[in-house]
């Protein structure tokens, strides 16, 4: 089946080619503009994409709306994970606040990855699959691998006896358990029932 996907970053593309393997999976075409990421939850910002992404190239779309929510913050950043610290910032800036904020806040380093995908049909029927990954933050990022908070992020699902953040962990091991993974396969088993 043939889907395009609502963005250009492309580390999301390659993990999500990865995650929904036998889907031909097309970048947004670069004349696409998405209109802005306005909504308060994860699931509404997904529809917006995806939504934009249908409409402009007439084939089914997904989109996916991701970020981290630490329990100290109140669930921050939340929607705001891409742009937490300033509309043009870097990963690493994003991370570097959000370390110092929790280390500010005390003790409670707990923290969720939040994935929802969105996907809209060639009938335009729309879903909404969303997963979580539960984990404790790292003030001390390490790892290579994957891309954005990663680095500070320890999975609860790898074990007590693993302390690995999720840029420590191979791609495979990481879809195993991330948000993204879980409801890559979701939509996955939607997709394969179609």
């Amino acid at each position: 089946m043939r889907l395009v996907l609502a963005t250009r970053n492309e580390h999301k593309l390659r993990e999500v080619a990865e995650i929904l393997d036998g889907h031909e999976l097309l970048p947004l075409p670069d004349e696409v503009e998405l209109p802005p990421e306005d909504g308060d939850t994860f699931e509404a910002n997904a529809l917006i994409k995806a939504r934009a992404a249908r409409d402009a190239t007439g084939l089914p779309a997904i989109a996916d709306d991701s970020g981290i929510a630490a329990r100290a913050l109140g669930g921050r950043p939340g929607v705001r994970s891409a742009r937490y610290a300033g509309e043009d910032a870097s990963d690493e800036e994003n991370l570097e606040k959000l370390l110092r904020e929790v280390e500010a806040a005390g003790d409670d380093h707990r923290v969720a990855y939040v994935c929802a995908i969105a996907h809209i049909d060639g009938e335009g029927t729309e879903q909404v699959f969303e997963a979580r990954c539960e984990g404790e933050l790292t003030l001390e990022p390490r790892g290579t691998g994957g891309f954005g908070y990663d680095p500070a992020v320890i999975p609860l699902d790898t074990g007590p006896d693993d302390d690995r953040t999720m840029a420590e962990l191979s791609p495979d091991e990481k879809h195993a358990i991330s948000h993204r993974g879980r409801a890559g396969r979701l939509l996955a088993e939607r997709l394969g029932a179609s």
